[in-house]
């Protein structure tokens, strides 16, 4: 495995529950985020893929055409952002 350097600035809050979560872990704090940021590639790209098999030959176009069939009704009570 080829390794490469990169210098991270993190916010002070940030740093300190990262070394406590590695401590709590028994590994680096180098160790802690490789795998942390590791952890997060792997569910980006998994949702990219999802999503990309989801959509299938779906357009935007299309999505409006559905868009502009809709009836033009307010939303029930219930469903309203407060």
């Amino acid at each position: 495995m080829s390794k490469a350097t990169y210098p991270l600035k993190l916010p002070l809050s940030v740093k300190q529950a990262a070394q406590r979560l590695a401590r709590e872990d028994g590994v680096s704090l180098n160790q802690w985020i490789a795998a942390a940021v590791a952890e997060k590639v792997g569910v980006v790209e998994t949702a990219a893929e999802f999503f990309k098999k989801r959509a299938g030959s779906a357009t935007g176009a299309r999505l409006m055409r559905f868009l502009e069939n809709a009836p033009k009704a307010s939303p029930d009570p219930a469903d309203r952002v407060r």
